[in-house]
């Protein structure tokens, strides 16, 4: 199920995270099984240092993009998103560090999700298309 209405840039209630910790700005992409997110670095971004998106500022984009898609997904179904964390990350490489002003693509593949255990590889992306940072994620869901 794609819906049409993409992109969707009003996404805070989508994300249990808040300003200044928020490390995507737009929904690109939705599927059961898929989503895509993107961000703009911009210098007020708190893991921008020196004109350079930091290590860290990747490996959350790439947690938050998970977690929009558990929010949309409840979203669609009218219920509230739940809070969720990451249970372990690996495999996790970052090949290049965006810059400031770029605006950075993130994929993820949902694997497995099983009572509020979620299985994805995820992939980020820079302007140019080519493929900055990489990973495994489980997150789950709080009860």
């Amino acid at each position: 199920m794609t819906t049409s209405n993409l992109p969707i840039t009003t996404i805070s209630h989508l994300i249990p995270q808040k300003a200044p910790f928020v490390m995507v700005d737009t929904l690109v992409d939705f599927s059961e099984t898929k989503i895509v997110s993107s961000l703009k670095i911009l210098d007020t971004n708190i893991f921008v240092e020196n004109g350079i998106f930091l290590e860290p500022g990747l490996v959350e984009n790439m947690a938050q993009t998970v977690a929009l898609h558990t929010g949309y997904d409840y979203f669609l179904k009218g219920e509230q998103a739940p809070t969720g964390y990451i249970g372990s990350i690996k495999k996790v490489t970052v090949n290049k560090l965006p810059k400031l002003n770029e605006t950075i693509t993130t994929e993820a593949q949902i694997l497995h999700e099983f009572m509020g255990v979620t299985m994805v590889t995820v992939k980020a992306f820079n302007s140019n298309n080519e493929e900055i940072a990489s990973g495994e994620m489980k997150t789950v869901i709080a009860s």
